[in-house]
């Protein structure tokens, strides 16, 4: 028996900042990483080119930075439920150490791991929840129930005290030449391109991977004098980079969390004014957002699956495949839509007021199941995250744990108050960019507009739809009362 332990990468992919791996490194110095290229997970229908790239790319740094600290990041292909144990086996490890996760699959697939760990009777440890700042549970209602509203899971998980990042892994001991020679036999792979496993994204991606683009990422954003200190005003005005772009690295864990708290309870600590906290605590807002969002899915898993609300279960939906095709092509002749679902099949992201938009339209307007809208997003978004989008198009949908749950988005209101110079509109629809502005925020393109260029009309009239779909919530209302 030797003194190695395998530590199990999911959407944890660095080195410092992880619960884990730092728990590993305290238990031995030959710390071994290991990577599983999940079939489940690359062959769904849902997997998105873009993201694939980027965790390709965040594997690569992560293996530069195992072999800088003295070890080894092992990569495997298949079903974690045979290949983990057969390579902790094979090595003669003393125990795998991971990261909890809140989402269904993965609780599913980590309990088929960890018993067929067991039969070969090899330890596991896996009672971090490396992602979150309050595992699930630690944030409870007076009644000790899990909270079902944000404002006020906020209230509570602010006042709560949070970790400190974890030390970085460092001076490891790695495989010896036999024990590599075992593990080349046990079915370790070169990391492949994204390519070589069918995902082509041929356009730069919109942040770069790994955990240095991830921190470069963060102490840019929270810098006194940049977008931190101007973030509730900004953050809705898709043509400033009022954002951190942050939402891809947190996604695979290429930066911690409490790395991600401590920087912005630095930056609040640092505020001048009165303005300036208010800019900073709404940041910190969307980050207890993104927790919550965790949190139901953990408590609530079928939220995967369907609506929260009884009366969407049944919801009479549209669902006219046309104007789907439409909606994801950017041709429905509302630019504000179109420029946010171009800027979403071109480039892997897209602004989150703009979500909030298209999710409007394609729910309230089109009257076409969120859940449509909801799988596409996953098949494009660099970013996308299981809880997080769900999360969101719920809220957009009406059909969530949100207290109000009859919203509806006016595309041209929108569009007015949030890209009122239609600089994004002309960004991303160059077709129309000489159509003047006013019509262009308004949606209000006249035939001479469109003459001798391809933009559509719009598909749809947005107060006869609006009406159309208040009737329907309407009824649906009624039936369960």
């Amino acid at each position: 028996m030797t003194d190695l332990i395998l530590f199990w990468h999911r959407r944890d992919l660095r080195t410092s900042d992880n619960l884990g791996l730092a728990a590993a490194r305290e238990r031995s110095a030959k710390v071994v990483g290991v990577f599983c290229l999940d079939p489940d997970i690359l062959e769904a229908d849902d997997v998105a080119p873009a993201r694939v790239t980027y965790m390709i790319g965040c594997l690569r740094e992560l293996q530069t930075r195992y072999t800088k600290a003295g070890s080894d990041l092992l990569i495997l292909q298949g079903k974690p439920v045979e290949e983990i144990p057969k390579i902790a086996a094979a090595l003669d490890a003393i125990a795998v150490y991971w990261n909890r996760d809140v989402e269904p699959y993965s609780r599913q697939r980590d309990n088929a791991v960890a018993a067929a760990l067991k039969e070969k009777g090899i330890e596991i440890r896996t009672k971090t929840w490396d992602q979150l700042l309050h595992a699930p549970g630690e944030i409870q209602t007076g009644s000790g129930e899990p909270y079902k509203v944000y404002t006020p899971f906020w209230r509570n998980w602010y006042q709560q005290a949070k970790a400190e990042p974890a030390a970085r892994l460092a001076n490891l001991t790695g495989l010896s030449p036999t024990e590599t020679s075992q593990a080349k036999d046990a079915g370790i792979i070169e990391l492949p391109a994204a390519k070589d496993l069918g995902f082509n994204w041929d356009q730069p991606l919109p942040v770069e991977p790994g955990e240095a683009a991830a921190q470069e990422l963060l102490t840019e954003f929270c810098r006194e004098d940049r977008a931190i200190a101007a973030y509730d005003e900004q953050r809705n005005f898709p043509s400033v980079t009022g954002t951190s772009m942050l939402s891809a690295a947190l996604k695979f864990g290429a930066i911690g969390i409490r790395t991600v708290w401590a920087a912005a309870d630095a930056a609040y600590s640092c505020c001048r004014s009165d303005e300036t906290h208010s800019n900073v605590q709404t940041w910190m807002q969307e980050l207890a957002w993104r927790e919550f969002y965790q949190h139901v899915m953990y408590f609530f898993p079928k939220l995967a699956e369907g609506p929260y609300r009884e009366a969407w279960k049944d919801f009479p939906w549209d669902n006219n495949e046309d104007k789907f095709v439409a909606w994801c092509e950017g041709r429905t002749g509302y630019p504000i839509v179109d420029a946010a679902m171009r800027q979403l099949n071109e480039t892997g992201w897209m602004h989150n007021r703009c979500r909030m938009i298209v999710a409007s339209f394609l729910t309230k307007d089109l009257i076409i199941d969120w859940r449509w809208g909801e799988k596409y997003f996953m098949q494009k978004l660099i970013d996308g995250d299981l809880s997080a989008n769900n999360g969101g198009w719920q809220w957009s949908a009406s059909s969530g744990m949100d207290p109000k749950p009859l919203r509806i988005f006016n595309p041209a209101s929108q569009a007015k108050k949030f890209d009122a110079d239609a600089e994004y509109v002309r960004q991303w629809l160059p077709e129309v960019r000489h159509v003047d502005t006013g019509a262009l925020v308004s949606g209000k393109l006249s035939p001479l507009d469109l003459e001798g260029t391809d933009y559509v009309a719009p598909i749809v009239d947005h107060k006869k739809q609006q009406a159309i779909f208040k009737e329907r919530y309407k009824a649906q209302k009624a039936k369960l009362e």
